[in-house]
């Protein structure tokens, strides 16, 4: 009998947890300011027209159609309680510090295979005047698949989707103090649910020697389903600009927002000048290829004072197919402020 009340009364209470929903109440992950690649964040936070970044599949997949070789790419960002200057931020040694990852790929040609998790947020909490412990706890993880490729007969557009499938767990619970014990808050319910789901992108580009325009939408069509609770949608967005390139300069402009009544449509600016040169190969008789390059940008949905504008600065160095690219960004120009972002990349 007891066991018979114990199973009734546990039943309730989860009834009850899934009545009261969950702590998350909207899924948008595709924001410049959740940006994976170094490279788009230092000129703007924007990429839709300018290829061959080793961030293709993210930022557009359609400009993976011309790509030739393969490579892997990792991105980082330095966690927030690495607190940096500027010259200490662009050092190669950051790759050994505390740093949280934020996207790995595998590019073969026009198709590639990523990883990223999309939310990863861990906060516990303890309150000792109530006696109080707070533990939340959301993985949502996403897995990739891409591919691209240009029209035989109008060969200036390239097109590309990607495929996700999305899995994640959401933990929450909150203990308080009941003599030496510690018991379950009935205030806030306990939460121990797992999701799984999928989404799309679509992608564009117009090649017109000097200049290319491209156009995504990201998670066009997408579907979360919790074990316990209602399915969700992650928020649709939409992504045109063009680049503009001459030699080793580049200038790029385009406009992000929500695909909704109520949109938060962002305006993107940014440069690139890439010089290039060669030297002897140690490992080869043939030259190798290395590369400086130098990014700038700014974005923001309204420019009227720069305490509203986002500036963002960064910085590569190649040597034939391996990459290092750095980043930063920060708010009304102010430096000690900054998020730094770097990656890592070789082709082969």
């Amino acid at each position: 009998m007891k066991v018979f009340l114990g199973t009734l009364l546990l039943m309730g209470y989860c009834i009850l947890a899934a009545q009261s929903g969950l702590p998350i109440t909207e899924y948008d992950y595709h924001t410049p300011a959740g940006s994976v690649s170094p490279v788009t964040i230092g000129f703007g936070g924007l990429n839709v027209a300018y290829a061959g970044t080793y961030f293709d599949a993210y930022d557009n997949p359609a400009l993976l159609a011309d790509n030739e070789h393969s490579s892997i790419v990792l991105s980082f960002r330095m966690k927030e309680e690495s607190k940096l200057k500027f010259e200490e931020a662009i050092q190669f040694s950051n790759a050994l510090k505390d740093k949280q990852m934020k996207y790995l790929s595998l590019i073969t040609r026009n198709a590639a295979w990523s990883y990223q998790p999309m939310a990863s947020i861990n906060i516990s909490e303890i309150n000792a005047e109530q006696n109080r412990i707070r533990y939340y706890d959301y993985q949502l993880d996403k897995w990739q698949i891409s591919y691209a490729g240009r029209d035989k007969q109008w060969d200036m557009i390239s097109a590309g989707i990607n495929l996700k499938f999305l899995t994640g767990r959401l933990v929450r619970i909150s203990q308080v103090k009941n003599g030496t014990d510690w018991i379950v808050d009935q205030n806030e319910y306990f939460i121990d649910d797992k999701v799984k789901g999928f989404s799309g992108d679509l992608g564009m580009t117009v090649d017109q020697g000097s200049m290319v325009y491209g156009v995504a939408f990201y998670d066009v069509y997408s579907k979360l389903f919790w074990e316990n609770y209602d399915s969700a949608e992650l928020k649709r967005r939409a992504a045109a600009g063009f680049a503009y390139k001459s030699g080793g300069l580049a200038l790029m402009a385009g406009l992000q927002g929500l695909i909704a009544k109520e949109t938060d449509t962002t305006f993107h600016f940014g440069l690139v000048q890439d010089w290039t040169w060669q030297t002897e190969d140690y490992f080869s008789d043939s030259p190798a290829n290395q590369n400086f390059v130098l990014r700038l940008g700014m974005y923001s949905d309204k420019f009227n004072g720069t305490e509203n504008i986002t500036y963002t600065l960064g910085s590569g160095y190649y040597y034939n197919f391996f990459r290092f690219d750095f980043a930063l960004r920060n708010n009304g120009m102010k430096l000690k402020d900054s998020e730094y972002i770097f990656s890592l990349g070789a082709g082969f």
